[in-house]
């Protein structure tokens, strides 16, 4: 079975491709409001990562996926098999990080990184505010190993915040639920315990960092921490609250979106411009 099967990706538009990967407990269609705009001017690829949606049955390795660097080497070869170049990969929570070990190892694939609501490490530590206490964590692999359907219905409120509109967070809870909790229980460890703050140098792709101020999973502190480590990256804050801007706020997410990807064009043009009279 090929990378496209394993992932069930699927692809509408033409032009430059633009691959988007969903978080954890997601699978392609939260992006059922935000990506079929752009496939007007562009190429859009969706897929579903390992052990979500309509992945292949068995697609989720205990052994590979123990770590994000299994889901990068997904997004690479869901790349190589439909044979993308000067992609532009739009990535949200815990795929942000994939994406970046991605476009590390494989910078020739992508022309772009987007990330929503990013995060390194969702732990405190010395200097540096991820969110949660690793007793709050342990507390939230505990639930979740006890029973993942209340841990999906309790969780999903909080990730997805604003709270005057329950049926976002009710959407959330259903996939969330629709994980096996096997897989549920093992992607939430790789998670929550990752931190990728080491493997943060070397990234060569531009970036637009995208983060909401009210966030519980990703505190406006990481942004600026990412921001301050990746100096060639672009930080944007949307009026959107959650942590789920690409579902509770599309239009403003694709707007940043678009307007990123202006400016990397405006910018190519020029560069070829001044190429040509040298």
């Amino acid at each position: 079975m090929n990378a496209l099967e394993r992932h069930n990706v699927r692809q509408t538009g033409s032009g430059t491709p633009v691959l988007f990967s969903h978080g954890y407990g997601c699978d392609q269609n939260v992006w059922r409001d935000l990506a079929p705009g752009f496939a007007e001017s562009h190429r859009v690829v969706l897929m579903d990562h390992a052990g979500c949606g309509s992945s292949a049955p068995g697609s989720y390795s205990f052994e590979r996926h123990a770590t994000l660097q299994g889901h990068a080497d997904d997004i690479i070869a869901v790349c190589e098999a439909a044979g993308l170049q000067d992609t532009v990969l739009v990535a949200h929570s815990v795929s942000t990080m994939s994406s970046m070990l991605a476009a590390r190892a494989r910078p020739d694939l992508f022309a772009a990184l987007v990330m929503l609501a990013p995060s390194p490490c969702y732990l405190n530590d010395a200097g540096y505010a991820g969110g949660f206490e690793r007793e709050d964590i342990d507390s939230l692999l505990e639930l979740l190993d006890a029973n993942h359907f209340k841990w999906a219905r309790m969780m999903a409120p909080v990730v997805m915040g604003n709270p005057d509109r329950p049926s976002l967070a009710g959407g959330l809870a259903d996939s969330f639920c629709r994980m096996a909790p096997d897989v549920a229980k093992h992607f939430a460890r790789t998670t929550f315990l990752s931190d990728l703050r080491g493997q943060l140098s070397g990234l060569r792709v531009p970036t637009l960092i995208v983060q909401c101020r009210d966030d519980a999973l990703a505190p406006p502190a990481v942004g600026d921490y990412l921001q301050r480590r990746w100096p060639h990256a672009r930080l944007t804050w949307l009026q959107a609250t959650g942590h789920c801007p690409h579902m509770s706020a599309p239009c403003e997410t694709a707007a940043v979106i678009r307007t990123f990807l202006l400016t990397l064009a405006i910018g190519q043009q020029m560069a070829d411009g001044l190429a040509s009279l040298a």
